[in-house]
């Protein structure tokens, strides 16, 4: 049951790519078309593309030492490969987020995730690896092929 709270927990971090404008780049010292990704705890990664007003925060249990130890580098994948198959495991994620008699808890928040939108590589990229990361970790296939590293 922890485990699942933990997951409920990442599923809400991932579930907040939403739009928040902030205009405190002097205080975070972040210029306006930098892309941070700060791990800010051991199991937390925050992603965040202020040009864009998008934001990530992940709070998983090892997912940060997966990113580092498992994960293809950047640059690795295509932003297009990246963007692909975000749109097609997030668009799954949300149908099993309505079917929650089949899937029980384990997917309790929608992710907003808009093919019209261009977030950026590095959101793209730590979205995609961390569902990726979701699915070996819970034996899940949201669809297609899904990289054994």
């Amino acid at each position: 049951m922890r485990f699942y709270i933990l997951t409920i927990t990442a599923i809400i971090a991932v579930a907040t790519i939403a739009g928040c404008k902030t205009n405190n780049d002097a205080i975070t010292g972040v210029a306006q078309n930098a892309v941070t990704t700060t791990p800010t705890a051991s199991d937390t990664v925050r992603i965040a593309n202020d040009s864009l007003e998008y934001e990530v925060i992940i709070i998983d249990a090892g997912f940060t030492s997966w990113l580092a130890s498992r994960a293809r580098p950047r640059g690795y994948y295509g932003e297009p490969y990246l963007k692909n198959k975000n749109i097609m495991w997030t668009t799954e994620w949300n149908n099993r987020v309505l079917n929650q008699q089949r899937y029980g808890d384990m997917y309790q928040l929608r992710i907003d995730y808009s093919s019209q939108i261009d977030y950026g590589y590095e959101v793209n990229y730590l979205l995609y690896n961390y569902l990726v990361f979701f699915q070996q970790s819970n034996n899940q296939r949201l669809g297609g092929i899904v990289p054994q590293y």
